[in-house]
């Protein structure tokens, strides 16, 4: 139940806010990866209409076929579902469009990258969770029938993308999954902040850091491409996550906020990412340590 009032539109009419339902995803059979993409816009300017859009992604496992990025909309935002842009509808348990029939299905509870107050008082000026972390996806892309799929499906809710950012999302096996974010906000003047890691890592069922905000001050992001990598700390624990974004199997595509400033986000959901999570026990030693090849999902984005 929790997971589906997650799932629910909060936008309700407001000018300058941006609501975002993104699916990634990979093909157990075939390792082709997808990135369903649906965001609901509400312009600054009271001139401008409120849009529905998105898109799909397919990046193919084979590395010698090209991703492809197919989009929809912009079309007035509907009451059908979660979301709704003409044909194309995000509801409890599906997404549906023109090319594609799927359905999704998780029994994990939900990922809250960003603090679980931050989302349900809209604290920040964006926040993300990810209310279906381990989810199982069926159906059908395009003309191919998918058995299973693995991935998650996650929302954004706020006025506009961040300065620069970068983002993973990992299935780690056995249950344990990562989630990172790592992002600076919009620049005021010529003051340039540091993107800040937010990390939530779920490890054997339970997760950490708690106090992932707090943790993030003291915490290092090198935001780059194709690399980029973060650091985060507590007293007893450490984690350092590398993660690659092959150009060869990436799609890098244009967003506008609301206050209709623009961003390019380079999305891969074939990437690559090594993590290591150390204990102190008196000297740090390697605790766990998990290699993700061709099956994280990951991006940075910049301006413009």
């Amino acid at each position: 139940m929790a997971n589906r009032r997650l799932g629910e539109a909060r936008w309700a009419g407001e000018r300058h806010r941006l609501e975002v339902w993104y699916a990634t995803f990979t093909d157990l059979a075939t390792g082709d990866g997808y990135w369903l993409h649906h965001e609901v816009v509400a312009p600054v300017d009271e001139d401008a209409h409120p849009y529905a859009h998105g898109w799909l992604s397919v990046f193919p496992a084979d590395d010698a076929v090209e991703p492809t990025t197919t989009r929809f909309g912009p079309a007035p935002p509907e009451d059908k579902g979660w979301f709704s842009a003409g044909d194309v509808v995000v509801e409890d348990g599906s997404m549906r469009g023109p090319g594609w029939d799927l359905t999704f299905s998780d029994e994990a509870r939900p990922l809250y990258t960003f603090p679980k107050m931050t989302w349900d008082k809209e604290l920040l000026p964006a926040a993300q969770i990810v209310p279906w972390p381990m989810a199982t996806f069926r159906g059908r892309v395009g003309d191919v029938d998918i058995g299973e799929a693995r991935g998650a499906l996650a929302r954004i809710y706020g006025h506009g993308s961040a300065e620069r950012w970068a983002w993973l999302h990992a299935d780690l096996g056995d249950g344990d999954v990562i989630e990172i974010v790592a992002a600076a906000p919009r620049k005021r003047g010529p003051l340039d902040v540091r993107p800040l890691p937010v990390v939530k890592i779920r490890v054997a069922g339970k997760d950490w850091p708690r106090a992932n905000l707090a943790n993030a001050v003291t915490g290092k992001a090198h935001v780059d491409l194709p690399r980029w990598s973060v650091s985060v700390r507590t007293r007893r624990r450490r984690l350092h996550a590398s993660v690659v974004i092959p150009p060869g199997r990436s799609v890098a595509l244009t967003y506008v906020d609301p206050d209709g400033s623009t961003a390019t986000c380079t999305n891969s959901e074939r990437a690559s990412a090594e993590v290591t999570l150390e204990a102190y026990d008196g000297g740090w030693h390697t605790e766990r340590h998990w290699s993700v090849d061709g099956t994280a999902h990951a991006e940075v984005g910049t301006r413009p």
